[in-house]
């Protein structure tokens, strides 16, 4: 028998996705605001960079924290949660008073930020029967690219309707979706597999029928959770950093700091700065970051079309590539023009920055969290997925606290610091990474063994992936 795609699981999977929306939204929008910042509170470079990065270290935070609540009060509950702090983020820092409220509205936000990078998907997963799970979770990648764009295309209508205190407009816009993230959760239904967890397996399986679920597969399913629910009590006591995982442990580490050291958020973050020290005036550098969402939107969803079947390496190779280019094109670019742009300068830093986009969209965006999730074995998952999601996030701050000091020193040596960060990346990619296409986690667990744990990747690693039995 299958499993239908029934209407409330594909409802259910949306909401819980705006999550990921709100996340996008959320890490973007302060970049039409900087400016502003700045002259309102008389900030220095390292005080621009301290604001921005103070949701980071907010999402550091969320991150590490929110299974603890997930597990206790399910992970429906921590949804809500989560919007709750959506919303009295956007509030506050719309009505912030003085710089420190502004902080400490951002970090709260960047708390949800964090939370919903791992309750999100945890919850689409659980939810999910396995023949539709990929494309249910990837709705939360996809999100959190239009959410992106989104507040770049929010922050240039407001600069464009709203005079004076623009920027108060741009962070409390998100007020609106987080409020509609609330009310839609209340309809949801919990996680079965939390059910399970905490002996409700009745409200499971009628959770399971609503979904979709057949009578026969339903008993299968809650047999199979039962089953995973056991095998990870009994590994609760499980290290994470032992010889053992060594291995998958600096995988993890190495992809979540290149994601970063590519400059990515520096992007993200102060694209109307980039645009406005190419020349670009106010409002045609707010529309050039449109282009940026717009770009990171196209090539995200042709990754995720295709990353199954040309592979996690052959989509990183290409994004090297791009990434190398691209940045080394930017660095050029400021180095030659300086303070001085002309109009063929700025062009060139406006379509050094689309492929670097698009490179980052096809490759690494797209590849992080899959190639994570896939490397650590079963008892160590979780623990290895919020490693590579402290580094990442832990990367992203000092990354964006750190930029407007280096930029205002010179354009051209952060873009060559990340272009050169960028080729050690690909020489990670050609002579250590493996490639997990289509290979049996079970099969990657013992390619990753201790004995393997210093030997490069090959092109076709492992030699000969298994045939998963029917």
């Amino acid at each position: 028998m299958t499993t239908s795609l029934s209407p409330l699981l594909l409802r259910s999977a949306i909401v819980a996705a705006l999550g990921g929306l709100l996340f996008g939204f959320d890490t973007a929008v302060i970049s039409g605001t900087t400016a502003a910042l700045e002259r309102e509170y008389d900030l220095s470079k390292a005080g621009l960079g301290f604001t921005v990065a103070s949701a980071l270290i907010g999402t550091v935070l969320g991150a590490i924290l929110a299974a603890r609540p997930a597990d206790v009060y399910g992970r429906k509950q921590a949804l809500i949660g989560i919007a709750v702090l959506y919303f009295v983020s956007a509030v506050g820092s719309g009505l912030a008073w003085d710089w420190f409220s502004l902080l400490f509205f951002r970090f709260i936000g960047g708390i949800g930020v964090g939370a919903a990078s791992v309750v999100s998907p945890m919850y689409i997963a659980e939810i999910s029967p396995a023949p539709v799970r990929g494309r249910l979770v990837a709705l939360t990648q996809f999100n959190v690219v239009f959410g992106i764009l989104l507040a770049f295309v929010s922050n240039y209508v407001t600069a464009q309707i709203v005079e004076g205190s623009a920027w108060r407009w741009m962070l409390g816009m998100e007020a609106v979706p987080a409020a509609a993230f609330f009310f839609f959760l209340l309809a949801n239904p919990e996680s079965p597999r939390w059910l399970v967890l905490k002996g409700r397996t009745g409200d499971a399986r009628a959770v399971l029928r609503r979904l979709g679920t057949d009578h026969q597969r339903a008993d299968r399913e809650l047999d199979d959770i039962a089953a995973a629910v056991d095998l990870e009590r009994h590994a609760k006591g499980e290290r994470l950093f032992q010889r053992g995982y060594l291995r998958p442990v600096l995988l993890a580490i190495a992809i979540a700091a290149f994601n970063q050291l590519s400059g990515i958020n520096a992007l993200m973050y102060y694209a109307p700065d980039i645009f406005r020290m190419a020349g670009a005036a106010g409002s045609s550098a707010l529309l050039q970051t449109v282009a940026v969402g717009g770009t990171n939107l196209v090539f995200t969803m042709l990754a995720l079309a295709i990353i199954d079947h040309v592979g996690r390496r052959m989509l990183m190779l290409v994004g090297s590539i791009g990434y190398i280019v691209s940045l080394t094109a930017t660095a050029w670019a400021f180095y030659r023009y300086g303070g001085e742009f002309t109009q063929t300068g700025g062009v060139i830093v406006l379509v050094s920055l689309l492929v670097f986009i698009a490179s980052h969209a096809f490759g690494q965006g797209a590849v992080i969290w899959v190639f994570i999730s896939e490397i650590f074995p079963n008892q160590v998952r979780a623990r290895g997925q919020a490693l590579g999601s402290f580094t990442h996030w832990f990367m992203a701050a000092a990354i964006s606290w750190t930029f407007p000091m280096i930029a205002a020193a010179s354009g051209g040596h952060v873009f060559a610091f990340y272009a050169g960060m960028m080729v050690l990346q690909l020489l990670w990619v050609l002579f250590v990474m493996p490639e997990t296409k289509g290979v049996p986690l079970e099969q990657l667990q013992k390619g990753l063994s201790p004995s393997s744990a210093l030997s490069p990747a090959r092109r076709a690693w492992p030699p000969a992936p298994a045939r998963r039995p029917r």
